[in-house]
């Protein structure tokens, strides 16, 4: 029964467990040898064969016969009698070769090596997935979600091991159930309380940088380099990228005919806006690209402070800084500078009115609202429809209609 058992676990060895056969063999080896010298204080005089394919083993002990009555260790040495048994033609001086049984060895003995050799095999199927995934960090994996939980999600990859995807590594518009597959990249791999942890992550610029591999041959190739990538994840994302052969143009190549390429992308990060922008050494040029979809009127750098001052028509404001700002924050962090957004002198009407001077009529949390979307002035403000200042902005739509009042009475 016991024999059975152990060729249970040789069966799970071999075709369970990810592992070559030079280590299993190796294990296995060393398990039985280690019994061999808790039974018999030594393991010199044993040969072990291990047959991996049948899930079998044979263990045969090596002993010089001598004469009845001068056998000074039974674990090296046999009585000629007893060897006679096996052997008619044995004689003194020779040396016999019996098998050892494993019931020989006792219950415990053959639990404790069961033990022995499932912890071994645990262990190393644990180095062998920390190993494995130690070395794919920066890969995207796939895999199936196995149970999702309020801090994290359980993902199982093609051979059953387990990953993890914290809840602040999931685009806040993802929604996962049991069954579902999913693709991440690898961000982290550790060991914890000997268990590997594996963690995931669909926020990671990394993970948006291996999506464009994959949907951009070019980039794949090497032909066209991402330079440089900043995102809010499943909001808005800004990649630089720059073409090592002036004959492939390297927006054209990431976005594809009609976005073909980047709208796959697009889908994968749940309608995350990417904003493609073609590098270039030539800062300001970078610094007006990064503010796409606003055209720049003027730039000035102060490379003593990394910060550049922007000005454009009064129109335009609003596009550079985004939603909540969203857009101007985007392009600091791609270009490094810190950017001011200004309207264009002598654009502005000399009858418009700063914004600050109706904080006695408003409060000044929703004039710093409206400011963070471009409008600064009264004007700016009434330029907008309730709808669009909805939309750009977290003021309710009667808060809106009290402000719109307010300042169309200043030019009544």
């Amino acid at each position: 029964m016991e024999n059975v058992n152990l060729i249970d676990t040789f069966s799970e060895f071999k075709e369970l467990k990810n592992i070559d056969r030079v280590t299993m063999m190796s294990v296995l080896e060393d398990v039985f040898r280690s019994m061999l010298i808790k039974t018999y204080g030594s393991d010199e005089k044993f040969d072990i064969i291990i047959n991996i394919d049948k899930g079998d083993f044979e263990i045969w002990r090596n002993r010089e016969v001598v004469e009845d009555g001068k056998v000074e260790d039974p674990n090296l040495q046999i009585p000629l009698s007893k060897a006679k048994l096996i052997d008619e033609d044995y004689e003194v001086g020779e040396e016999v070769t019996d098998e050892v049984k494993l019931l020989d060895f006792g219950r415990r003995s053959i639990l404790a090596l069961r033990q022995n050799l499932t912890a071994r095999i645990l262990e190393l199927e644990k180095n062998n997935v920390y190993n494995k995934y130690k070395d794919r960090i920066g890969e995207i994996v796939a895999g199936e979600i196995y149970q999702v939980w309020k801090r994290e999600i359980l993902v199982l990859d093609d051979e059953g091991n387990e990953l993890i995807l914290p809840k602040n590594e999931q685009i806040p518009s993802d929604y996962f159930r049991k069954g579902d597959t999913i693709r991440a990249v690898v961000v982290k791999v550790d060991m914890r309380n000997n268990n590997p942890l594996i963690i995931l992550s669909r926020t990671s610029p990394v993970f948006l940088e291996r999506l464009f591999e994959l949907e951009v041959p070019e980039i794949f190739d090497g032909l066209i380099t991402i330079k440089k990538i900043v995102r809010v994840p499943g909001e808005r994302a800004k990649v630089a990228v720059e073409s090592y052969d002036e004959r492939i143009d390297p927006v054209g190549a990431c976005v594809g005919m009609k976005g073909s390429r980047i709208h796959g992308i697009v889908r994968e990060l749940k309608n995350e806006n990417i904003d493609v922008i073609n590098f270039t050494n030539n800062t300001q040029l970078f610094i007006q690209r990064s503010l796409s979809p606003a055209k720049i009127s003027n730039i000035k750098i102060v490379e003593d402070d990394k910060r550049a001052e922007v000005y454009l028509q009064p129109r335009e404001v609003s596009l550079a800084i985004g939603k909540g700002g969203l857009n101007i924050r985007l392009a600091s962090q791609l270009t490094g500078y810190e950017i001011d957004v200004y309207r264009e002198s002598g654009t502005e009407d000399d009858e418009d009115v700063n914004l600050d001077e109706f904080s006695d009529e408003i409060d000044a949390w929703i004039i710093d609202e409206l400011k963070a979307i471009g409008c600064d002035t009264a004007k700016s403000v009434l330029e907008l429809s309730p709808a669009d200042l909805a939309t750009r902005t977290d003021l309710e739509e009667e808060t809106i209609k009290e402000v719109l009042k307010i300042l169309r009475a200043e030019f009544e």
